[in-house]
């Protein structure tokens, strides 16, 4: 969604690149284009020149910091405001004292409430409650249906006593449903509410008569971040009509220019507590102002992707892992789990655009395509076990089966077993040098993961035929020399997606070598 408007924001940094000294003039001329960036993206006008004054405050005869030259102070400033205006720092859901906990649900029809009711169950659920959906929406046709197959999806139960469709009291209903809750043991009522395509006064009156009888505890107002310049004036009607204590904002994937998020907190100065950023059920997220900031300036998310990791790796299969990456065990058959452990932390593109510096490969990863992780999979199931426990018995008649059994030429299956085999050697070294994510045991730089480039020999070609290695010379020093040489070689040209040591994840552009990458999954 803030693709074009990091391009943009991004760009005016670039002529602070290298001065030794700001002008004012030179600070001007980056608010400018800030400033014009965010009047593009349709963020709200007030919101913009709220910003553009606070940094022109503090970047203008500012003492600027000894450990940062006056660019990166500059840039420092702006991200420091981003997340001002995106609403600072995060705050948990008010859970009642005494169960259960009502958050009732407000916004337009198409925001996408009744799907984000099921999406804030599930998240709920995961984290130890016990969340009942109320079905209060029976305007829209066949809305309490969608509820149900939702909260179905989401293992939640759902309260629907009215059919919908024009029929029933949303107002009883949601009132039936906090009587549902107690008598259920349900810690959390999520109440599903009615919207209409645009602001009017029934509309209103009913999201007020069903706060009314049911007092929430939370009145998160579901906003839709692809409309632009009308989220300030549906966010203020609501909070006049209704109000609201926090924000959602759903269709964050979306290909809108994102001035829905930068606008609605500091119009409204009420927090965006979750976003939606797909259509699974498990594409949601706590929101997070440094966070998005971050993103917005191509800094990346590495601490979303750790958090979505360590939902999916067990630190006892993450250690495991470790100690076959030490001991040279790692198989083919330790990928292809490691490869499902990656699928189920979502999308490998979305993955790859949270690591910072992506936004000067969007072009890549745009073209990246993931059906090609779905082909090595085809590849190594159509192994033997013993295959993929060692691919050294992989002679010519085995490499054709394998091919015909997954679809594809025995070029493909040669490149596969070659990569691997530079892979686990790269692996082995990074593991004992300590990179890699933590609770990932070393998965940067696997082959089908980011960062997997396989050297310079891939790049610009496909290669058909793995190379006839040399023999190994008798000279012992030699050899020893030879084995060191083989042991770099593929570390070359590649790097590690989530960064590796004990320091910060900064990886330039080239350490994600998508066209490479690309290239092994075929």
């Amino acid at each position: 969604m803030f693709a074009s408007l990091s391009d943009r924001i991004t760009g005016a940094f670039s002529a602070l690149r290298g001065k030794g000294r700001l002008s004012d003039e030179d600070v001007e001329t980056t608010i400018r284009e800030i400033r014009r960036a965010l009047l593009d993206a349709d963020v709200a006008l007030p919101v913009v020149r709220q910003f553009s004054a606070a940094i022109r405050e503090r970047a203008t005869g500012a003492t600027l910091s000894k450990a940062l030259n006056p660019g990166q102070q500059v840039i420092k400033i702006v991200h420091e405001e981003l997340v001002e205006i995106l609403g600072g720092d995060s705050r948990d859901l008010a859970f009642a004292k005494h169960p259960p906990t009502v958050i009732m649900l407000a916004g337009l029809q198409g925001a996408g409430k009744t799907t984000l009711a099921g999406k804030l169950g599930l998240w709920l659920r995961e984290q130890g409650h016990t969340p009942l959906l109320v079905a209060s929406d029976l305007q829209r046709p066949n809305a309490v249906n969608q509820l149900q197959v939702v909260g179905q999806r989401a293992g939640v139960e759902v309260w629907a006593p009215e059919p919908g469709n024009g029929v029933g009291d949303p107002v009883q209903v949601a009132r039936s449903g906090i009587d549902r809750a107690r008598q259920g043991m349900h810690s959390v009522v999520i109440v599903d509410t009615a919207g209409r395509l645009g602001i009017d006064e029934e509309m209103m009156r009913q999201a007020a008569n069903i706060r009314d009888a049911v007092q929430p505890d939370e009145t998160l107002f579901v906003l839709d971040a692809m409309i632009g310049q009308d989220a300030v004036t549906t966010a203020n009607a609501f909070a006049e009509g209704v109000g609201f204590t926090g924000v959602v904002l759903s269709k964050l994937d979306g290909d809108a220019r994102g001035g829905a998020a930068l606008s609605v907190r500091g119009v409204t100065g009420v927090p965006v507590l979750f976003a939606s950023t797909g259509e699974k059920l498990t594409d949601f997220e706590r929101f997070h102002a440094d966070r998005m900031a971050s993103r917005i300036l191509d800094m990346g998310d590495v601490l979303t992707l750790i958090e979505q990791a360590e939902k999916v790796y067990e630190a006892e299969e993450a250690e495991k892992l470790a100690e076959k990456l030490a001991g040279n065990d790692f198989t083919l058959h330790d990928f292809l789990g490691q490869l499902q452990q990656l699928r189920k932390m979502g999308s490998m593109k979305k993955m790859l655009g949270m690591l910072p510096g992506m936004g000067q490969m969007r072009e890549q990863l745009d073209n990246f395509d993931e059906k090609e992780v779905d082909r090595v999979e085809a590849i190594i199931r159509s192994m033997t076990p013993a295959e993929r426990a060692n691919v050294k018995i992989l002679n010519g008649s085995r490499r054709s089966r394998i091919a015909k059994g997954a679809g594809t030429t025995v070029q493909a299956v040669n490149s596969l077993v070659e990569r691997f085999e530079q892979a686990r050697t790269m692996m082995r070294n990074m593991n004992r040098g300590g990179g890699g994510m933590p609770g990932m045991g070393g998965m940067p730089g696997m082959p089908g993961g980011p960062g997997m480039g396989g050297g310079k020999k891939s790049r610009g070609r496909q290669v058909q035929q793995p190379r006839k290695k040399k023999g190994k010379s008798g000279n012992p020093a030699k050899r020893a020399r030879q084995e060191q040489a083989m042991a770099e070689k593929p570390s070359k040209g590649s790097g590690a997606a989530f960064g590796s040591g004990s320091g910060p994840v900064s990886p330039a552009p080239d350490d994600v070598d998508l066209d490479a990458l690309q290239k092994f999954l075929r």
